[in-house]
């Protein structure tokens, strides 16, 4: 039985979107991360027949896949042949339902000390809406939604 301790698994976190290209924009600008550029994987497909055209649409000035497109960290490395990050990323996928709940996952945002304020008032010129401010024993945050209504915190 080998010892060797196993490598960490890679992830992302998938979030359903009415609008994945619109959630990737206001994402991307709230995390000032980069939007992936699927284009070379897209035409590739295409050309091969191994796609439809109708599965995509125009982002960007670009060809993309009209179901899904992730956000990636600038600084993670990535597949230049695919697009795909292989780091921090947030995926979002078009689903026919809107959302009915509050998320029972969802992300803190940590501008750093004393930034709270300027960083919520930039999160909601981008889009985002304020629901509620939380002060306690265990510190302050500021408890958002995104554009599509999933809630996100910042602290």
């Amino acid at each position: 039985m080998s010892t060797q301790t196993p490598a960490p698994l890679h992830w992302k976190l998938v979030i359903d979107a009415a609008d994945p290209h619109a959630q990737a924009d206001f994402w991307a600008a709230a995390l000032h991360y980069t939007a992936e550029d699927n284009s070379t994987l897209v035409e590739r497909l295409l050309s091969l027949g191994a796609l439809p055209e109708e599965a995509t649409v125009e982002y960007h000035g670009r060809r993309a896949f009209r179901d899904l497109i992730a956000v990636r960290h600038p600084d993670d490395p990535h597949d230049p042949d695919a697009g795909t990050g292989l780091g921090r990323r947030l995926l979002f996928q078009r689903v026919p339902e809107a959302k009915t709940a509050k998320n029972r996952l969802h992300l803190d945002l940590h501008p750093g000390a004393g930034r709270r304020a300027d960083e919520v008032a930039r999160l909601t010129a981008l889009g985002a809406r304020i629901l509620h401010e939380v002060e306690g024993p265990a510190g302050d945050w500021t408890v958002m939604a995104d554009p599509e209504g999933n809630e996100f915190c910042v602290q």
